[in-house]
């Protein structure tokens, strides 16, 4: 059981790896902004600061239960109120926010893929992340039924309405 939880354990690093590495990869195409049309780097801009401030906002909601590995500490509290009433990862929807703004404003094929692919990883990370949460809190499946991975709803989900897989 503990090899298991060892292996459960790396394999969370290395999506936190993974992770920083596709984000510095985005943060160093920046060095073409001056290159963006002012339309872009408007619209990018933007995005990225909505995305900063989602992710800011949600860390600190999740106050002492944030840190960078997926699986939750032992000092995790689950959250279902504030800005994870509406989605179950609002760091990770930032996270894309920001990353869709910076690879717009800086134009590249290479910003493109770097988004690209953190969102793939995260389309990884997240179920992960979710397997570790419900095994941990019982109430974690009921929670994830009502509630969208990464982007509200636009209106509320009604009781007849199908539930959303993921």
């Amino acid at each position: 059981m503990a090899h298991h939880a060892s292996q459960r354990s790396a394999l969370g690093w290395l999506f936190v790896a993974a992770q920083i590495v596709l984000v510095a990869a985005l943060l160093a195409e920046l060095r073409r902004v001056w290159h963006a049309s002012p339309l872009r780097r408007s619209a990018g801009g933007l995005l990225a600061s909505l995305g900063v401030v989602l992710m800011a906002a949600a860390g600190v909601q999740l106050g002492r239960s944030l840190h960078p590995h997926p699986a939750p500490a032992a000092a995790t509290k689950l959250r279902a109120d504030g800005l994870y009433r509406h989605v179950r990862h609002p760091i990770y929807a930032g996270l894309l926010l920001w990353a869709v703004g910076t690879a717009l404003t800086a134009g590249t094929a290479r910003a493109a893929t770097a988004f690209a692919a953190l969102l793939a990883l995260l389309a990884l990370k997240a179920p992960y992340e979710e397997r570790q949460l419900a095994s941990r809190f019982p109430e974690y499946a009921a929670y994830a039924r009502r509630t969208p991975r990464w982007f509200p709803r636009l209106r509320p989900r009604r009781e007849d309405d199908p539930v959303e897989p993921g």
